[in-house]
């Protein structure tokens, strides 16, 4: 299938092997622009939104030779690709973006370079997951506190869920009734944006703030990363509510 031109196979059914998404872009700084082709299986027929076996294939603008990689995630929904720059070496980066499907609203996301016709993953959201979490505590007088694992502490106001939500949890006079305790979803959006319109995408990352249970949403953690010489840095947090 892949010496066929990539407009040709987008969506063909070979056997259940479809192309998911499709870019083209320097992504190995020889000048020359690489296909890069996102497929997968629809092992429940083509009508089934769900993908299995999700593998990245680049094809070598240059020598047409192909290279591919297989992330360790590699089932979900709505998967894309976006190139863009975010070390600063003037190569696109290849990011991929895989919808869990859960009610979570969780994503699996992945950022490769390539390097020498060699990829280089440079992000996963599994070590994100690891090195950003949170404690949510709810405290009286209609606030909840969320802790981070570096020292963070945000205080969030939740007046705004209405007297229907609150007189549930606390007494009359902002007492609560008994300890409640929250969480911070796993990683569930992220975004690449250049900040500083330089060429470098830095990334937005997003984690959902739970209540009681996880449709109680209170807000987002969303932290702002930047490439520091091997590794997505933190430069700006904050905590948005819901309007």
């Amino acid at each position: 299938m892949y010496n066929l031109c990539p407009y040709k196979f987008r969506n063909m059914d070979l056997g259940n092997i479809y192309v998911l998404d499709f870019k083209k872009g320097d992504i190995n700084g020889d000048l020359i622009n690489d296909n890069i082709f996102l497929v997968g299986q629809k092992i429940f027929g083509i009508e089934s939104p769900y993908v299995d076996n999700i593998t990245l294939i680049v094809q070598d603008g240059k020598t047409n030779e192909f290279f591919t990689i297989t992330p360790k995630q590699n089932s979900g929904y709505n998967s894309t690709l976006f190139l863009g720059d975010f070390t600063g070496d003037k190569k696109n980066d290849i990011l991929i973006s895989i919808d869990s499907g859960g009610s979570g609203g969780l994503a699996y996301y992945y950022i490769y370079s390539f390097i020498n016709n060699t990829f280089i993953k440079i992000f996963d959201y599994e070590e994100f997951n690891n090195k950003y979490n949170y404690k949510v505590t709810f405290v009286d007088f209609y606030q909840v506190i969320v802790l981070g694992s570096n020292s963070q502490k945000y205080t969030i106001d939740i007046k705004y869920k209405g007297k229907e939500y609150l007189s549930e949890i606390y007494d009359p006079n902002g007492k609560l009734k008994e300890p409640i305790e929250g969480w911070v979803n796993p990683l569930g959006g992220l975004y690449p944006i250049d900040f500083n319109r330089d060429g470098v995408f830095e990334l937005y990352a997003m984690q959902r703030i739970a209540g009681r249970y996880n449709a109680d949403a209170l807000g987002y953690v969303q932290t702002s990363l930047k490439w520091k010489k091997t590794d997505f840095a933190p430069f700006f947090q904050t905590v948005g509510i819901f309007g």
